[in-house]
């Protein structure tokens, strides 16, 4: 019987924590059935590291941005930087960006500036824009709704906890939410509620690893191949076989992420 394939639609292959171990993980991951990977930059100054982990790797892509935390000490981003890097192949998302008021707030201003040059670029590559958003849900459900009335542009919530309101909102505007390791906490049933009662053709899987890591590894170093478990518990809370949300999560992930998806098609 074979393992159903899924994908880690966000993780941050680069970070030190991985260092010399790439390898091994990336094959962890592929007999857990994790046979795709999207790696994170989340400093532009980082990129050409980041680039070279996908090109180093067949089952990598990545995407790039700003992380709202590091908005006010990183040079802000340009659209026309951030357009020039999607011309690389494997550079199948804009981001991580977005709002984050939790440990940043007193940088809430050039966050949103931020966030604006990002969905901007968004819209002229048509690649999805990755959004990290924590305690910030009413700013962010505004900004995105106004954006997207100015020109339409797709997006994944990435590492889904925030309100039912905000996942309304993003619904609302077409696009998806992704669970990572918060979902398969056992005291997150407020969290799985809400997934629940999303389409489950708008869900994506992912790690954020090396952080998050879901049971039986919560505390330890997450990775790629710990996407499984999520995925496991994203099939009970939908009530549905693990076979049958798998290909679903890699149908939205194919739907979202269309140049991966084109991408991964061209190399059969």
């Amino acid at each position: 019987m074979t393992t159903p394939e899924i994908t880690d639609s966000h993780c941050h292959l680069d970070f030190p924590d991985f260092d010399g171990e790439l390898p091994e993980i990336i094959a962890r991951a592929g007999l857990a059935g994790v046979t795709r990977m999207v790696t994170i930059c989340t400093k532009l100054r980082l990129e050409p590291k980041v680039r070279a982990i996908a090109e180093a790797h067949a089952p990598v892509f990545y995407a790039a941005g700003t992380h709202p935390m590091s908005a006010a000490d990183e040079p802000l981003a340009t659209v026309d930087q951030l357009v020039d890097l999607s011309n690389h192949p494997k550079f199948v998302g804009i981001g991580e960006t977005g709002l984050d008021y939790h440990y940043t707030a007193e940088s809430k201003s050039v966050q949103q500036e931020s966030l604006k040059i990002h969905i901007e670029a968004a819209r002229q590559t048509q690649l999805p824009l990755i959004i990290h958003a924590r305690a910030a849900d009413d700013d962010m459900a505004r900004i995105l709704t106004d954006e997207h009335k100015a020109g339409a542009f797709s997006c994944v919530m990435h590492c889904f906890s925030s309100s039912a309101e905000l996942a309304q909102a993003a619904l609302d505007l077409g696009f998806y939410l992704s669970m990572s390791g918060i979902a398969a906490f056992p005291k997150s049933t407020e969290l799985r509620n809400i997934f629940a009662a999303a389409p489950v053709d708008r869900i994506l899987v992912e790690t954020d690893a090396p952080y998050l890591a879901p049971p039986p590894y919560r505390g330890k170093r997450n990775e790629p191949g710990y996407t499984a478990h999520t995925a496991r518990v994203g099939a009970e809370t939908f009530g549905i076989d693990y076979a049958d949300f798998a290909a679903q999560t890699q149908k939205n992930f194919d739907m979202l992420f269309a140049k991966a998806a084109a991408y991964s098609a061209a190399q059969v």
